[in-house]
């Protein structure tokens, strides 16, 4: 009997539908049925691995076993993540480069953001007052575009930002699609990029002043280890790697939303505006609601664990939305209790919603504390800062759309500032 053989293996011939028909459920519903945190499956033609829960975490994220280039597939590159970024990087590459997006993730720089959004939110509530609704998405994607650009040094004319900030969240609406919503993605990146790299030569040539710590001069005056300057389009993927994610928070504000209108008991308690409140909060949104799905790797050579052989070159998949539903770590993991983030220890690898291990060393999203931040600032607002009410309205999301979102985007109505 070989090895594999104690491990599950899915039956189907190839999963790629069940994958488009489960969405994040795909490997939490497998996990149940095999009462195994491991199965094989075929997608696409391949065998693959799919895990979830800490230990797989740790696994995943180890260097020496799994690297990434290779791991994303061409699609996904050509709509969220930009042709060989750093998401697609190994090594001491990697390293150097993250290293570069981590100088423009520091606490400083989390602070000015959430500086920047709570100015942004405050300055919309004489135009929300006049408006007969307002879609809480649509206005963070723009919100938000606008306050990546200003803080990044990108300039942004008042008039572009809905359709920058459109084509920001179109890239990552394609990360799960085929078809229309896919093509919708690939344009938006083209034009994006094409927009950005003007940026980039504009900057070079001195034509557009960018300052010392702008994630502008850091990324058209970044040095490549072996001394050279990376190209224009190179440098307009990775500064689009810095703006897209922070638009991208517009979903887990619209989240955070839901959660305080689901949840009402916990306005009073935010209402002291306390930092710890707040920040449980804005992380149990992040366990709770779906935002990445799994996140994928290639085995860099032939191991054992669990009793499973990884092949080189096999692809393996890390359910994030499980890990962080796992009954094993988290007490009951479909209640939302952000008391529960009190007692966290701040393991690495439990608590996986943007990826888990050290965001120095490996392939964890830098932009995490940013996120909480932003996301905090905007709890703070919605709670504190305005009253407003929630008329009838699809609230639902749905598990299978990969990346979801409420169906209505949120809408508010009668809003005034307090």
């Amino acid at each position: 009997m070989s090895m594999n053989e104690q491990v599950p293996h899915d039956k189907s011939l190839d999963n790629s539908l069940a994958l488009m028909r489960e969405g994040y459920l795909f490997i939490q519903n497998r996990v149940d049925r095999y009462q195994s945190d491991l199965f094989e499956a075929r997608l696409l033609g391949q065998k693959v691995i799919c895990m979830r829960g800490e230990e797989a975490a740790k696994i995943f994220y180890d260097p020496e076993r799994f690297q990434r280039t290779g791991a994303a597939p061409k699609r996904v590159q050509k709509t969220l993540f930009g042709m060989n970024a750093v998401q697609g990087m190994d090594g001491e590459a990697h390293t150097h480069r993250k290293l570069l997006f981590m100088s423009l993730m520091t606490p400083p720089h989390q602070k000015r953001l959430a500086e920047l959004t709570m100015e942004q939110w405050q300055a919309s509530i004489s135009k929300w007052e006049g408006a007969e609704k307002v879609v809480l998405f649509d206005e963070a994607t723009d919100i938000l575009c606008r306050i990546a650009c200003h803080w990044a040094g990108v300039p942004l004319q008042e008039s572009e930002v809905k359709e920058r900030a459109a084509d920001f969240a179109t890239m990552v609406d394609a990360f799960g699609a085929v078809g229309p919503r896919h093509w919708k993605g690939r344009r938006a990146r083209t034009r994006a990029e094409e927009w950005i790299k003007k940026v980039i030569e504009d900057a070079r040539a001195g034509k557009l002043k960018a300052e010392e710590d702008s994630a502008l001069h850091a990324m058209a005056f970044h040095k490549e280890l072996n001394g050279s300057q990376l190209d224009t389009q190179m440098a307009a993927v990775e500064l689009i790697n810095v703006l897209r994610p922070i638009v991208a928070i517009a979903t887990f504000i619209t989240f955070t939303a839901l959660a305080l209108h689901e949840h009402p008991e916990y306005k009073k308690k935010l209402q002291s505006g306390n930092s710890d409140d707040l920040e449980r909060f804005a992380q149990e949104v992040r366990r709770f609601y779906p935002f990445g799905p799994f996140v994928g790797a290639r085995v860099r050579k032939d191991f054992i664990w669990n009793q499973c052989e990884f092949k080189e070159g096999m692809l393996v998949l890390l359910d994030m939305y499980g890990t962080n539903h796992n009954p094993r770590l988290w007490e009951n993991p479909n209640d939302f209790f952000p008391e529960r983030f009190k007692e966290w220890k701040g393991s690495l690898f439990d608590f996986i919603p943007q990826g888990g291990g050290d965001p120095a060393k490996g392939h964890r999203c830098p932009g995490e504390g940013i996120t909480v931040e932003v996301m905090k600032a905007s709890l703070d607002f919605l709670a504190n800062k305005i009253e407003f009410e929630v008329p009838d309205q699809d609230l639902s999301y749905s598990l299978v759309k990969m990346p979801t979102l409420p169906e209505s985007g949120f809408i508010i109505t009668n809003i005034r500032g307090k």
